[in-house]
C-alpha cells in the first residue's frame, strides 16, 4: 500500500491517478473524505497532518509526503513506512533559513533524510498549474498583471511531477537521492499568457507590474514573510528555475509536457 498525502492537490491528485493506473493499492489521505472524487479502487482517509499521532500508517510501504508537516515522516517511519518521497522545492538547496519558504522545505528534507528509512526528495521547479492563479483577474477581463515580468521558469506540469513521484514510490527506487523534475522550455510570464490566450482564443493582455506594484498586490492575500521569500527568489534571484534538466525524460522515458499542452488541456478553466 502506498500513502499519498495532499491527494487532493495540484500534485497529490496526479500521484494518486499514477499510481491507481498502474493498479498500485493506493490510500489517499485527505482532511475531509466527502464529496472526493478519488479513481476507481483508491481507499479514501481522513487524516490531519498537523497532528500525526493521529494518523494510521497500517499496511503502508511507502508514502508520499507534502512539506511542511513536521513530526510526519518520524511517525511513518516508526510505524514501519519503509521508503518516503518527500516534496520539496528547488530553493532548499540555498540553504538559507531566513527565506521562510526555503526554511520549511529545508525542515522536510531534514526530518525525512533522518527518519531512518529510505527516502527520496523531489525539488521541482515552478509548476505551470500556477497560471490558475490568474483565474480571478480573468473573471473581470482580458488582462492578466504579472509579477517578475523578466523571469523565465522551466514550468513544470503537476501530471508529470506526480507521474514521476508514482514511478520512484512503486519501484521503491532512487533511494537516497535528489530529484529535480523541470518542464522543458523556459518560460517569461508573458509567454505563458500568449499561450493561454492561443489556447482559449481569448485575446489576452499581459501587463507587467513593478516590484512595487507586485508587492501591494500579494500582501493582498500573502503574509509579509512569504512575499519576502518570493521577492528573494526572483527579484534577488536567490534561485533559478530556468535551468532545464532531464529528470522527467530518465525516470519516464519521455519528454516533459509542455506549457502548451498543460494550457490546452485546462483551456476550459481559463474560459
Amino acid at each position: 500500500m502506498i500513502l499519498v498525502t495532499g491527494a487532493t492537490g495540484n500534485v497529490g491528485v496526479e500521484v494518486v491517478r499514477a499510481l491507481a493506473e498502474a493498479a498500485e493499492p493506493v490510500r489517499a489521505l485527505v482532511r475531509d473524505p466527502s464529496g472526493t472524487d478519488a479513481p476507481h479502487g483508491v481507499e479514501v482517509v481522513a487524516g490531519d497532518l498537523t497532528a500525526p499521532e493521529t494518523l494510521s500508517f497500517d499496511g503502508v510501504r511507502a508514502m508520499f509526503l507534502l512539506p511542511g508537516y513536521p513530526g510526519v515522516a518520524k511517525a511513518a517511519a516508526q510505524a514501519g513506512v519503509e521508503h518516503i518521497v518527500q516534496l520539496s522545492g528547488v530553493s532548499a538547496a540555498t540553504g538559507d533559513t531566513a527565506n521562510a519558504i526555503t526554511r520549511y522545505m529545508m525542515a522536510a528534507e531534514e526530518e525525512a533524510t533522518g527518519s531512518g528509512v529510505a527516502w527520496t526528495i523531489l525539488r521541482p521547479c515552478a509548476f505551470a498549474s500556477n497560471a490558475l492563479r490568474w483565474l480571478p483577474q480573468l473573471r473581470d477581463g482580458d488582462v492578466i498583471k504579472v509579477p517578475f515580468p523578466g523571469v523565465r521558469t522551466a514550468v513544470l506540469d503537476p501530471q508529470d511531477l506526480g507521474t514521476v513521484a508514482a514511478t520512484v514510490l512503486r519501484a521503491g527506487s532512487h533511494h537516497g537521492e535528489i530529484l529535480w523534475p523541470t518542464g522543458p522550455h523556459p518560460l517569461t510570464p508573458a509567454e505563458q499568457v500568449a499561450i493561454v490566450a492561443e489556447a482559449t482564443g481569448r485575446d489576452l493582455t499581459c501587463l507587467e507590474l513593478t516590484d512595487e506594484q507586485a508587492r501591494a498586490q500579494m500582501l493582498e492575500t500573502t503574509p509579509v514573510e512569504y512575499v519576502d521569500a518570493f521577492f528573494d527568489f526572483y527579484a534577488n534571484g536567490a534561485i533559478d528555475e530556468s535551468i532545464v534538466r532531464p529528470t522527467v525524460e530518465q525516470i519516464l522515458g519521455r519528454a516533459p509536457r509542455t506549457f502548451r499542452q498543460w494550457a490546452d488541456d485546462h483551456a476550459s478553466a481559463f474560459r
